[in-house]
C-alpha cells in the first residue's frame, strides 16, 4: 500500500481533524522510516502503517485514541542498530572485566596492578583463550560477538548450542590445547547468552507436576554431567560460569539474582536440603563448589528495563490501555507452554509481564497480548472471543 493512502486512511479511522492529522502525519513517517518498517516480521508489501491501521480497527471507536496513545507514548522498540550496540558491549564491559577480577583474585592483588605485571598479562591472555561463548537461542547473535572481536576471540571459542555431545566437547579441548600448547589445558570460565529475560522461567523453572526443575540451565547441567560420564570433563577445576542477557526486565533480573544468593545463604549455613528450589541445588549438587558445576555463577546484563516499564506498574501513563486487554481478548492463546509463566489470562502477556516492548527481530511474548496475538476469534466455552489483529505479529515458538 502506498504511504500516504495508508497515513489519509489511518486519519480516518482515528477522525483526525487536519491540523491533528498532519501532526501525526510528520511523526509516524519519521518513526516508520527510522525504525518500524524494519521489523523483520511484517508480511510482503506491508509495513508499520498498513499494519497499525489494521490494528487500531479492531477496537471499538471509543478506544481507538486510548490504543493509538499507548503506541505513540509508551511503545518501546530495540532496532537492530540499538541491540547490536548491547553486543558490541558484552566482551568489554562484561567479560573484560571479569577476566580482570579472576586473574587479581588468582594472584592476590588489585586489579589496577595487573597492568603493570607482565606475568599478570600473560595469565589474562591464557585466560581469555580458555574461555568459552555458548549461545542459548539464536539471540545470542553468536555471530556478531565474534565479528566485533576479531583477533581477541577465536571462532573456536564460540557453540551455537549448549547440548554438547562428547565429540564436540572434544574438538573443543583439541582446540584449546593446540593454541595454549598445553596437552591438559581445559576451559576456565564459560558464558551462556541470550537475547532478552522477561521472567526466567526458559532458563530455569520449577514443576509443580514432575516435582522437578527445567530449563536451559538445566539442560546445559545435564550436558556438563553427560560429557564427565562419557569421557575427559571439559572443565577445570573450579571453572566459573557467567549467564549473559543482552535485555531484561527488573523483574527477572532480580529474581535470578535472588533466587542463586538464596541458595547460596541456605547451603553455606548447614548443608541441609530446603524447600522446592533450594531442595532441588542440594540434590542436585549444581550450587557444590567441585569439577562437576562452577564454583561462582554470575548473571549480567547488557541493560535492565526500569522497574516502572510494565504497563500495570503504579503511576505509568499507559494504565488506559489495560483495560483493554481484558476485552480485546481470546483465551484460545493461552497454551500449556504459557501456563509455565504461572498466569493463565495472557492479556499482559507470558508471565504477566505487561511489557510495551518489541525487539526487532521478533517480538517477546512477554509484551502485551494485544502487540503481538493473531486470531480469529470465536466461541470460547459459550463466550464469544474476539479475533486478535498483531501491531507486530510474533512468531511462535510453540503451538
Amino acid at each position: 500500500m502506498n504511504q500516504d493512502l495508508g497515513l489519509r486512511i489511518l486519519g480516518q479511522i482515528m477522525g483526525w481533524s487536519d491540523d491533528d492529522a498532519r501532526k501525526e502525519f510528520a511523526w509516524l513517517r519519521l518513526m516508520a522510516r527510522l525504525k518500524y518498517d524494519g521489523y523483520r516480521d511484517f508480511q510482503a508489501g506491508a509495513r508499520f502503517i498498513e499494519s497499525l491501521a489494521i490494528w487500531l480497527q479492531q477496537f471499538d471507536k471509543t478506544n481507538r485514541t486510548t490504543a493509538y496513545s499507548f503506541v505513540r507514548h509508551s511503545l518501546v522498540y530495540i532496532g537492530p542498530g540499538e541491540m547490536q550496540r548491547l553486543v558490541e558491549l558484552f566482551f568489554p564491559n562484561i567479560v573484560h572485566n571479569r577476566l580482570l577480577k579472576m586473574v587479581a583474585a588468582n594472584r592476590n592483588i588489585p586489579t589496577y596492578k595487573l597492568f603493570t605485571n607482565p606475568e599478570a598479562q600473560q595469565d589474562i591472555d591464557k585466560l581469555r583463550r580458555k574461555t568459552l561463548f555458548m549461545a542459548l537461542s539464536e539471540g545470542a547473535r553468536m555471530d556478531t560477538v565474534r565479528h566485533s572481536n576479531a583477533g581477541v576471540l577465536t571462532n573456536e571459542q564460540f557453540v551455537v548450542a549448549t547440548q554438547v555431545d562428547r565429540d564436540k566437547w572434544q574438538d573443543l579441548l583439541d582446540n584449546l590445547r593446540s593454541d595454549l600448547k598445553d596437552p591438559d589445558a581445559k576451559f576456565a570460565l564459560v558464558y551462556l547468552i541470550d537475547d532478552f529475560m522477561g521472567t526466567g522461567t526458559s532458563l530455569l523453572r520449577y514443576n509443580e507436576e514432575k516435582s522437578k526443575w527445567s530449563g536451559k540451565l538445566v539442560r546445559f547441567r545435564d550436558s556438563v554431567e553427560l560429557a564427565k560420564q562419557d569421557g575427559e570433563m571439559p572443565f577445570e577445576n573450579g571453572w566459573q560460569l557467567g549467564v549473559h542477557h543482552y535485555l531484561a526486565s527488573d523483574a527477572a533480573a532480580k529474581a535470578i539474582i535472588e533466587r542463586e544468593a538464596q541458595a547460596r545463604i541456605a547451603l553455606a549455613e548447614d548443608g541441609r536440603p530446603r524447600r522446592g528450589f533450594l531442595r532441588w541445588l542440594h540434590q542436585s549438587g549444581l550450587w557444590r563448589r567441585s569439577s562437576a558445576w562452577a564454583a561462582d555463577v554470575h548473571f549480567s546484563f547488557g541493560m535492565i528495563l526500569p522497574a516502572f516499564f510494565p504497563i500495570d506498574s503504579p503511576g505509568n501513563a499507559a494504565a488506559a490501555f489495560l483495560p483493554l486487554t481484558q476485552t480485546y481478548y481470546d483465551p484460545i492463546i493461552r497454551t500449556k507452554h504459557t501456563d509455565v509463566g504461572g498466569v493463565t489470562h495472557l492479556g499482559l502477556g507470558y508471565g504477566g509481564c505487561a511489557l510495551p516492548l518489541i525487539l526487532e527481530h521478533n517480538t517477546p511474548n512477554n509484551s502485551v497480548a494485544l502487540l503481538w496475538s493473531e486470531t480469529d476469534g470465536g466461541m470460547r466455552e459459550g463466550v464469544l472471543a474476539p479475533p486478535m489483529k498483531p501491531l507486530f505479529r510474533r512468531r511462535q515458538r510453540h503451538f
